[in-house]
């Protein structure tokens, strides 16, 4: 890249050892499940997340939906947080695809859902109301800023969740970045899910594509609801052949990224009280800005993009940016934001 991109992880491109491998995969068609490439990618995801089966799918948000399509029926509810990418970023597909009432709960700074909160959001059998079927997590908590969901919570959410005749669906979008910070096996995050769905195209490098895991039953389904959506490809082998490296090679290096975030969050600290350090976690670092030279942060941002070719994303509605670390961000990308920040706020 000859700029930086902050906006997020899905700005990433795939590596030279992508491009290479994507060029010479062995293909077949993938809706007569005979390509080569992506079965070893659904077998690879599987193993690694101690599922069952995989299929692999054109994004996270397809996911989700084929998600809430196998576990629940139409008119059925799905627990969820009031801030979860579900709710917010997946354009209804929740109710308008799937048919599958959104019943939210808040989602604490910590990006966890309370267990009472959960529990009190469980129907009672009344004909007045819809059967509820399905909660799901996200991990890493995006809106709170990328927080890492342990092993001990979501061990809690799947017990209350099966105790009460209920699935458990992980949007685990950044899945792997959560056991890099946790220092864990990816497996032991999820061991107590139904299902999860994680993403390929953010911290892992490939161009397009998520993996859905979970039972062969459940993912024979899944493959059923993809066909329904529109999400069968053939030759997938050439998109395949990235993941295959997201998952080998990239998921083991994202301890960098979050390590450059701990760099940025600590430079940062010195420009106090221009800049506030909200939070750090993972690889986001969300600040505010504190400095009467910017009217407003889009007045930053425009700056930051002319005259020191960093991009940044929209501020939140609450005036807070989002600085997200990726395999294009360097420690000599870590000393350019941090430089370009001090000249600008000085």
């Amino acid at each position: 890249m000859d700029f930086i991109d902050l906006r997020s992880d899905t700005v990433t491109w795939p590596t030279r050892e992508m491009r290479q491998a994507m060029a010479s995969a062995p293909v077949g068609d993938d809706v007569y499940v005979e390509d080569p490439t992506v079965l070893q990618l659904e077998a690879e995801a599987a193993r690694m997340l101690g599922k069952e089966a995989g299929i692999f799918l054109s994004s996270g948000t397809q996911g989700n939906l084929i998600a809430f399509l196998v576990h629940c029926k139409r008119g059925d509810e799905v627990i969820m947080g009031d801030m979860s990418h579900t709710f917010y970023y997946e354009a209804g597909g929740c109710a308008a695809v799937a048919g599958v009432m959104p019943h939210t709960v808040p989602t604490q700074p910590d990006g966890t859902l309370r267990l009472e909160d959960i529990e009190a959001a469980i129907r009672g059998d009344d004909v007045h109301y819809p059967i509820t079927r399905l909660v799901c997590l996200e991990n890493t908590q995006n809106k709170t800023g990328a927080k890492a969901l342990s092993v001990e919570y979501t061990n809690a959410v799947a017990e209350l969740a099966h105790r009460r005749g209920l699935k458990l669906h992980i949007d685990g979008a950044r899945i792997f970045n959560a056991a890099a910070a946790l220092k864990v096996p990816v497996s032991e995050l999820v061991a107590g899910a139904d299902s999860v769905t994680f993403c390929l195209s953010k911290g892992l490098c490939a161009p397009v594509g998520s993996v859905l895991v979970g039972s062969k039953d459940f993912i024979a389904q899944a493959r059923r609801a993809r066909k329904m959506l529109g999400g069968g490809m053939r030759q997938a082998g050439v998109l395949a052949a990235a993941g295959l490296i997201s998952l080998n090679k990239m998921a083991k290096r994202l301890h960098e990224d979050h390590e450059h975030a701990a760099q940025l969050a600590k430079a940062f600290e010195a420009l106090a009280p221009a800049v506030e350090v909200v939070s750090c976690d993972t690889n986001f670092v969300i600040i505010h800005l504190n400095s009467p030279k910017f009217a407003a942060p889009a007045d930053f941002i425009k700056a930051m993009w002319e005259q020191h070719k960093v991009r940044l994303g929209s501020p939140y509605p609450s005036g807070h940016l989002r600085l997200v670390m990726h395999y294009y961000i360097t420690d000599a990308a870590v000393a350019h934001i941090a430089s370009a920040f001090q000249q600008l706020l000085a």
